[in-house]
């Protein structure tokens, strides 16, 4: 398999993406997981419907695939109102925002992905918008200047973000849900790969979707990207069921191990093993050695390997614990011994 592929079990492939839309929950009591975040959620909705008001708005923090883009689908259906998606990055002038939020209906819900990305110039534009439904418009330049104030409809904004210490204090604090998303345990991933496989029309046995679960490193969105490669294996190989041996003979070949880790994690740790003795060591070096992005390992690897224990970070770098060594199967090196004792 070429490097291309080996994170073929995070990154969607644009004809996917239609699919993994498909198999999305559509309302509340379709979700799986997430208990705490959902029960509030539930709340804050009913109470906004009741008294005729936009829903307060909301951000979302947490690793990538584990539910925020659905949440925000989820509550625009809750309170029948249209949503208006965009990202970050893509809005780098304030007039890119203008125009979204002008065009806003009443109680429809704007949701910006990967909101610590926003242009601070853009960011600002959202203050007002946020607090008084208006925003403040500068017209012209020097002596000329003049702010023209334009009110919008009242709407609900939705935000996420995988990075939320970069959000700056003003934005965060004008938000009135705050939530934040944890990895899957094994049983509500179990049953959301059940589900999935029943949209998909997939055969799929108990056993079979619990190793799928196992395999998905605590998030929903690997967990219906791996079904859908089982899927093929199994229409090949195996009649079309899924079992626990098909699902193992097939992710041992996409190069998925039974924790879940891929490609781009053994090479992560066996970097910070091999190259730097176990650790410490920064993101920066271990990341040059390898030869991937420094935000990749931080966005992408690094939260899964700190939830299962086999990474800790400490002041001087990272470092591999005795659970990644056993895992890759090396030998931990003998500690450090200090002076011997004296003879007596």
């Amino acid at each position: 398999m070429t490097d291309e592929a080996r994170v073929m079990s995070r990154v969607a492939l644009p004809e996917e993406a239609q699919l993994e839309r498909q198999l999305r929950p559509q309302r509340l009591d379709e979700y799986v997981g997430q208990r705490a975040a959902v029960e509030s959620l539930r709340i804050s909705v009913e109470a906004a419907r009741r008294r005729g008001e936009p829903l307060d708005h909301v951000l979302l923090s947490g690793p990538p695939g584990l539910g925020k883009t659905t949440l925000a689908t989820i509550m625009a259906n809750e309170m029948g109102a249209a949503l208006v998606t965009t990202a970050g990055p893509s809005l780098d002038r304030g007039a890119d925002l203008m125009g979204i939020l002008t065009n806003l209906g009443e109680r429809d819900v704007l949701f910006i992905d990967e909101i610590h990305r926003l242009p601070r110039v853009v960011e600002e534009l959202l203050y007002p918008a946020m607090e008084d439904f208006a925003v403040n418009f500068v017209m012209d330049k020097g002596l000329n200047a003049r702010t023209m104030r334009i009110p919008l409809r009242p709407f609900t904004l939705v935000a996420a973000t995988t990075r939320p210490g970069l959000l700056s204090s003003p934005l965060r604090e004008r938000f009135g849900i705050f939530h934040h998303l944890d990895f899957y345990e094994h049983d509500e991933l179990g049953a959301i790969v059940t589900r999935s496989a029943a949209i998909l029309e997939v055969p799929i046995e108990g056993d079979g979707a619990g190793a799928i679960a196992r395999r998905s490193r605590g998030t929903p969105r690997i967990a219906n990207r791996l079904l859908r490669r089982v899927r093929d294996y199994a229409q090949v190989k195996a009649h079309g069921v899924v079992t626990a041996a098909i699902v193992r003979d097939a992710l041992d070949r996409e190069g998925v191990d039974e924790a879940g880790l891929d490609r781009l994690d053994r090479r992560f740790l066996t970097a910070l093993i091999e190259q730097y003795g176990g650790g410490p060591a920064g993101l920066e070096a271990i990341a040059a050695t390898i030869n991937d992005e420094a935000e990749t390992l931080v966005e992408v690897v690094e939260p899964f390997l700190l939830k299962i224990g086999f990474v800790v970070r400490t002041p001087s770098g990272r470092r591999a614990t005795p659970a990644a060594y056993a895992h890759l199967g090396v030998a931990r090196p003998a500690p450090a011994t200090g002076q011997g004792e004296l003879p007596l």
